[in-house]
């Protein structure tokens, strides 16, 4: 019988340059999955991954504008992207460097599978390129003849190179969305997809003859393995693969990926999975993009917002939650340091650390700190929202509790009740302790930090209030 268990990937990111809070957006998401689902499974039986993009063009070139070597510009960058991600909390099982000899093999091993199933022919390719997306477009899909993600010129590229015939799988991906229609979600990328396989696949290019850096052909070593092609494989490689040991976490129940990259993790990466006689991944699932004046976030266009700055000044904690609270998982939204600032304020602070504050302040002044375990009154079931990525609603639901247990203190007035009916004082605040102890457990994978606050403040029948406030008052 096989053990339960749940494997969540985020994609793996360029290194020319650190994290944005675009990058903290996805790695957060899928964060809080994993949190999560070790709380029901065990933490044996989760596995969170995430890595660095190393094999790309854009690392040649960061790498020449600071003057090192391209292996020590990637060894560096990779430090800082590790040391990031710890420091915002996540709780990564694997980080992926797409330049180790195991993602080598890895790549090489799903190659030459493909190779074998006679799905690698040599052509030449002509046709429009993005260096800064690291992909090639079809004319009808450029807007002006630029990117449609950096609206800048694309470049011409005509090249003898080795392609994957994507067009044979065409009807084989089609009818694998039809029957498993949550392979892709939301729904709206889903239609995207399926739009964009009915206007029919074309083979992609795979190689190149002219960029040096990167994982050689096992079939022909004169040619680097196309940046795409090899960093899908990431995703088996972090797992163990080609080792049997692999299975034990694959497919992946979910791909957490942005919507820009969908082509290549709903078309291209089944595609290859399928030639290679490979299980295909449960989910992907691509969420929106923060915008900025309109503009998408992102270090190239130069309005990219830095996640440790805000970490910093506000916690780990308001960081995870305002991400995930303010725009529903999927949607596009626009980001605003002045709506940060409301939201730790008001649901952080008021809400909810007021009335952690207050309980404790009231159960020490009238019941000598302590209290008595109770049921809660109206127990919240919201399993079905965090496993299907609906994190706004999730905690939406969770912080109408908070304010009805915040409104239920004022109607039973604890500081009057404790003149007329003393006996009662200690049954109230008991049940509002209960409910905030079984809500900081939902609450868990989206804010650890001020949740083990909570537990440790109404620990054991007895308040500790060494724990301190929980949002603190930032001042500007």
């Amino acid at each position: 019988m096989t053990k339960p268990k749940f494997y969540v990937t985020t994609p793996i990111y360029y290194i020319n340059d650190v994290p944005h809070v675009g990058h903290a957006y996805s790695t957060i998401a899928a964060d809080v999955l994993a949190r999560y689902w070790r709380g029901k499974l065990g933490d044996s039986n989760v596995f969170l991954l995430t890595g660095t993009d190393e094999n790309s063009k854009k690392t040649i070139e960061a790498a020449k504008a600071v003057g090192q070597e391209i292996q020590e510009y990637t060894d560096q960058t990779a430090k800082k992207w590790e040391a990031i991600w710890k420091q915002l909390g996540i709780t990564n099982n694997g980080f992926i460097r797409t330049t180790e000899p195991a993602h080598v093999k890895a790549v090489q091993d799903v190659i030459l599978k493909i190779h074998e199933a006679g799905d690698i022919e040599k052509g030449v390719y002509e046709g429009p390129y993005c260096f800064k997306c690291e992909a090639f477009y079809r004319e009808d899909e450029l807007i002006d003849g630029c990117c449609p993600i950096h609206k800048t010129e694309v470049e011409h590229l005509k090249e003898e190179n080795y392609f994957f015939k994507l067009s044979k799988y065409q009807d084989q991906l089609k009818q694998y969305i039809t029957d498993n229609p949550h392979f892709v979600e939301p729904e709206s990328r889903r239609n995207e997809v399926s739009a964009f396989i009915d206007r029919g696949l074309e083979d992609v290019s795979i190689s190149r003859a002219s960029q040096k850096w990167g994982i050689k052909l096992p079939f022909d070593e004169s040619q680097i393995i196309y940046v795409w092609f090899d960093a899908l494989i990431n995703y088996l490689t972090g797992v163990g693969y080609p080792d049997d040991k692999y299975k034990e976490f694959w497919p992946a129940n979910v791909h957490i990926v942005g919507k820009d990259i969908i082509k290549f993790h709903c078309i291209i990466w089944p595609a290859m999975l399928m030639s290679a006689g490979l299980e295909l991944p449960q989910k992907v699932f691509a969420h929106g993009f923060f915008t900025i004046d309109g503009e998408k976030i992102s270090k190239s266009l130069g309005n990219a917002i830095d996640p440790v700055e805000l970490a910093n000044k506000y916690g780990n904690d308001a960081l995870r939650y305002f991400l995930l609270r303010e725009i529903p998982f999927g949607a596009d939204g626009d980001f605003s340091r002045e709506r940060f600032k409301i939201v730790y304020e008001t649901e952080l602070g008021n809400k909810l650390g007021n009335l952690v504050t207050r309980t404790a302040a009231m159960l020490n002044k009238y019941c000598d700190g302590s209290f008595e375990k109770i049921n809660p009154a109206k127990p919240l079931a919201l399993e079905d929202d965090i496993e299907k990525l609906k994190f706004e609603q999730y905690l939406q639901k969770i912080f109408v509790r908070i304010e009805e247990l915040n409104t239920s203190i004022e109607e039973n007035k604890p500081w009057e009740l404790v003149k007329t009916e003393p006996g009662k004082v200690k049954d109230v605040l008991s049940g509002i302790v209960s409910e905030l102890v079984e809500l900081s457990k939902w609450l868990e994978p989206v804010i650890p930090e001020a949740t083990a606050k909570i537990q440790k403040t109404f620990m054991g029948g007895k308040v500790d209030s060494s724990v301190g406030i929980l949002f603190p008052r930032v001042e500007e």
